[in-house]
């Protein structure tokens, strides 16, 4: 995710970042202008056509139309984008909630210890869960849980989620904790796999075949056809005016691809490194803390 000031109006505007819509369709957009030359020629210096009463009637009707689906279409992907963003924050605050329960709860350093980095590994194991890049080596080792333990698990989360409520358990068995101290923790311990899943159906639940496809049909036929009016009221100079508007309605289509999954490495997506790094920094602390 990039890092910037919202207000720097003039550095925006002039900023040409690798993922910058403008850098993906400038050969397309070369492609439409091009197209659209050879039509304003042909029909002005072979065909000689007569110019028709309100040629942009139709297209300035199918263009509303066009920006009202893009405008659902934009909404759906940032309500996707946002969610995922409230559902990470809830997993940072209910590490620190957790970690602060346990902290004052257990009596050694040792048994905070173990929950300190299986919380970590747990935040770890959903970053890389989510973006399909599983690697336990990365994971930190403690006590029998080292990589061997994870190693047989199909679905990572669940199994460093096991080893925190098999902790748990052990603590309520040998009595370190009671079961109203089980109870005090215990919504913490919920929000983390129902934040999981909060992800996964974003991740796997993407806007509806039939509509993308209708919407990528409609923007290249509406961008296809364009010219042909806009080259008759102004010749010439339809070709920017073609490439312009079709950089405008293509660059929301990608934008919101990219964001209707925000747990990715692309530049528009959710900082979860940062947020992982945050996570693990403040479960250290609070442990260190007496």
């Amino acid at each position: 995710m990039v890092d910037y000031n919202p207000k720097s109006w003039w550095k925006l505007i002039f900023m040409f970042h690798k993922s910058d819509t403008f850098r993906q369709l400038f050969s397309s957009m070369c492609g439409i202008g091009v197209f659209t030359l050879l039509l304003a020629y042909l029909e002005n210096q072979i065909l000689h056509l007569q110019t028709p009463k309100n040629p942009l009637a139709v297209h300035g009707l199918v263009g509303f139309v066009l920006s009202m689906l893009l405008v659902f279409r934009t909404n759906t992907a940032y309500d996707r984008w946002w969610e995922g963003r409230r559902l990470w924050g809830s997993f940072t605050n209910n590490s620190r909630n957790l970690m602060l329960k346990l902290n004052s709860i257990l009596p050694n350093q040792a048994s905070k210890k173990i929950f300190q980095v299986l919380i970590g590994n747990f935040i770890l194991a959903s970053k890389q869960h989510l973006r399909s890049n599983i690697n336990i080596e990365h994971l930190i080792e403690i006590d029998i849980y080292t990589h061997n333990y994870y190693k047989k698990a199909k679905h990572l989360p669940i199994q460093v989620m096991k080893a925190i409520y098999d902790e748990s358990n052990q603590l309520l068995k040998n009595e370190t904790i009671s079961q109203e101290q089980m109870l005090y923790i215990n919504p913490e311990l919920l929000s983390f796999m129902d934040n999981l899943g909060a992800c996964e159906r974003i991740l796997r639940t993407p806007i509806p075949y039939s509509y993308s496809l209708f919407l990528k049909k409609i923007i290249f036929l509406y961008i296809l056809t364009m010219p042909i009016g806009f080259v008759l009221e102004y010749s010439y100079w339809a070709a920017p005016i073609v490439a312009l508007v079709f950089y405008v309605f293509a660059s929301i289509e990608l934008l919101a691809e990219e964001i209707e999954n925000p747990f990715g490495t692309d530049t528009n997506d959710l900082p979860l490194d940062k947020i992982y790094q945050n996570i693990s920094e403040n479960l250290k602390e609070i442990i260190t803390e007496d």
